[in-house]
This record gives structure tokens, sequence and C-alpha cells, in this order.
């Protein structure tokens, strides 16, 4: 706040919106905390929310909203851990194909069972890329 980093602080503010929501829609009071895994997967959704608008803001040539969701972006990524690489996903997609014995009837186990083991790892969209390359 002292800084005046404006995106920062409204990107915060949101964030923790966002948990206090989350809390409320749990039934929970919204001055308890949430667990990690829930405040993860909120900053996660929060994330996403940012690069689905960053790709609506870039149809509509609106390239001052894509700064400002970018930036945005950046600072929600601060709070999430590490996501794999695309090469490790693609070498443990190689292995889960080999092992299942799956073709292109069976792409959808491979893709579910890859996403059980990947949950909070890799991004969602990254290992369909990577199943979809196998085929």
């Amino acid at each position: 706040m002292l800084a005046r980093d404006t995106v920062r602080l409204e990107t915060l503010r949101g964030m923790v919106a966002a948990f206090t929501n989350e809390l409320v829609a749990k039934s929970r009071k919204p001055d308890e905390i949430l667990s990690d895994e829930d405040a993860l997967s909120v900053i996660r959704r929060l994330a996403k929310q940012r690069r689905d608008s960053i790709e609506q803001f870039k149809k509509g040539n609106r390239e001052d909203l894509v700064a400002k969701e970018a930036a945005e972006l950046v600072i929600l990524e601060t709070y999430l851990p590490q996501m794999m690489p695309r090469e490790e996903i693609e070498q443990l997609a190689k292995a889960k194909k080999e092992e299942l014995a799956a073709d292109a009837t069976k792409k959808g186990l491979l893709m579910s069972t890859l996403m059980k083991e990947l949950k909070g790892k890799a991004d969602g969209g990254m290992v369909r890329e990577a199943v979809d390359s196998l085929f």
C-alpha cells in the first residue's frame, strides 16, 4: 500500500475476497481460515480466469486490458507452486501409454489417469496437448 503498487494491491484484495467467498460457499464463517489446498484451488481458479480474460481481450484487440490482466496473472502465479515442464509431462504420458497399452480408443482413460497423478503439478491444457501428440 505504501509503495502505491495499485495492481498488486487490487490483486491481493481480490484474492482475499475470493477466499471469503469460498468460505461462505462452503457454509463456513467468513473469518475462518481456509486450508492450504482450498486456498491453492482458489488461486488456481483466479489465475485461470485471468488467462481466459487475456485470451478474450486479445480477440477483442484490447491490449490495455491484456496488459492489466497479465500483470495480475504474474502476481497470482507467485503464490502457486511451480508447474511441471512440458517435456516431463510428455515423458510421463509416453510411459503411462505403454503401461496401459492405450490406443486411440483409450485416450480418455489415459488422460484421466494422468490428471489424477499430476493434479496440482501440471496444467491440464499441457497434459491434454501431450496426450493428443501421442495419438
